[in-house]
């Protein structure tokens, strides 16, 4: 298999990067869902915190590679093609989930910006992208959050879609984005 998608398939990379991304998003909801298991203030809390904003910053590091690969290199083409109408909800539901990868994290990163607090990232510390004002900050938390929120949503349609695709309409669509699959 090739690093670079063909018209049948995805490549290695796009690939990678998929499930990469789906491990990295999991992994963003859990550390804010089960953060609440530990007391305010408490190590494995701080700890819980630093992971979300780290790992929802390599989301939007990675999503920028994601969105080249895709367009150095050819869409693969779902056989039997799917009606016109599906194409558009599905071009739809990538914008939302591209837009909730590169939106959600970069309003966390102006969140924590304006609070006054440091941006972790893995040993680094980013550069705030705006000076401390709690009104903002409100704001940006409560984008966040809503953002957040209906990503549970396009993560559950999307995942939806791919059993659609390959159980109902038997297409290859999910086939192409598995690893190893001919």
């Amino acid at each position: 298999m090739s690093w670079k998608n063909t018209e049948t398939r995805y490549g290695k990379l796009s690939i990678s990067l998929h499930w990469l991304m789906l491990l990295l998003i999991a992994a963003v909801y859990f550390t804010m869902e089960f953060r609440g298991i530990f007391p305010k203030g408490s190590d494995g809390r701080t700890l819980m915190k630093e992971l979300h904003f780290m790992l929802g910053l390599s989301i939007l590091a990675l999503v920028w590679l994601r969105l080249l690969a895709r367009v150095i290199a050819p869409t693969p083409k779902i056989r039997p093609a799917p009606h016109a109408m599906q194409e558009k909800i599905a071009k739809l539901m990538y914008l939302a989930l591209y837009l909730l990868m590169i939106c959600t994290p970069l309003l966390g990163w102006l969140l924590l910006s304006a609070e006054g607090k440091p941006i972790p990232f893995f040993g680094l510390e980013l550069p705030p992208l705006t000076g401390k004002d709690h009104a903002f900050a409100e704001q940006m938390e409560d984008w966040h959050v809503q953002i957040a929120q209906a990503g549970y949503w396009l993560i559950s349609l999307h995942a939806a879609a791919g059993i659609f695709h390959h159980h109902i309409r038997r297409d290859n669509a999910l086939r192409m984005m598995l690893p190893g699959s001919r």
